[in-house]
């Protein structure tokens, strides 16, 4: 699939399927994920897998009731190690660049998914401290998102974009 039709198709999913993802397009999925850029090539994501379905049903409570969490077959959560960024890069390293980092990550790990025929949806709305009490994370590790994974029981039409003359600017912000 040609890169720029992977950016204009892709949506966000929120009904499943209840077909298992197969280890190997998890594996290439995740694969994308770890060839994002990211700042002094720290590659500060950590990236936990859940299939189990009592665990998507406790972080769809941690996520304020978001139903696809616990429909789609797989969740990602996606962390960043902020004591990774910061021991290079300082306070902008643990509150800045790792948290750029892994949405470098998830959108590419969003873009290949599509790519292998599954439907995602980057979800930032959900109790961090929930997330890591129920999952074990570590205090330097941050929770930043949740990707449900799965085939998509729904194709949503595209939303309505900002056209780029309201958006880009030339030498200086023109507000």
């Amino acid at each position: 699939m040609d890169v720029f039709e992977a950016i204009r198709g892709r949506r966000s999913v929120r009904r499943f399927k209840p077909d298992p993802v197969p280890d190997e397009d998890l594996e290439k999925i995740l694969e994308a994920g770890i060839w994002a850029p990211s700042a002094g090539n720290l590659q500060p994501w950590e990236f936990i897998v859940v299939r189990d379905a009592r665990t998507r049903d406790a972080l769809c409570d941690a996520a304020y009731g978001q139903e696809w969490v616990r429909e789609a077959p797989v969740v990602i959560v996606v962390c960043a190690n902020t004591m990774r960024s910061a021991a290079y890069y300082g306070e902008r390293g643990m509150t800045l660049y790792c948290i750029q980092d892994t949405a470098a990550a998830i959108q590419n790990m969003l873009l290949a998914a599509y790519a292998l025929g599954y439907g995602t949806c980057w979800i930032g709305a959900f109790s961090e401290e929930e997330v890591r009490r129920m999952l074990g994370i570590p205090e330097h590790i941050r929770p930043v998102a949740l990707i449900p994974l799965g085939r998509p029981a729904e194709h949503p039409s595209p939303p309505p974009r900002r056209p780029l003359s309201s958006v880009v600017h030339y030498e200086r912000y023109s507000g």
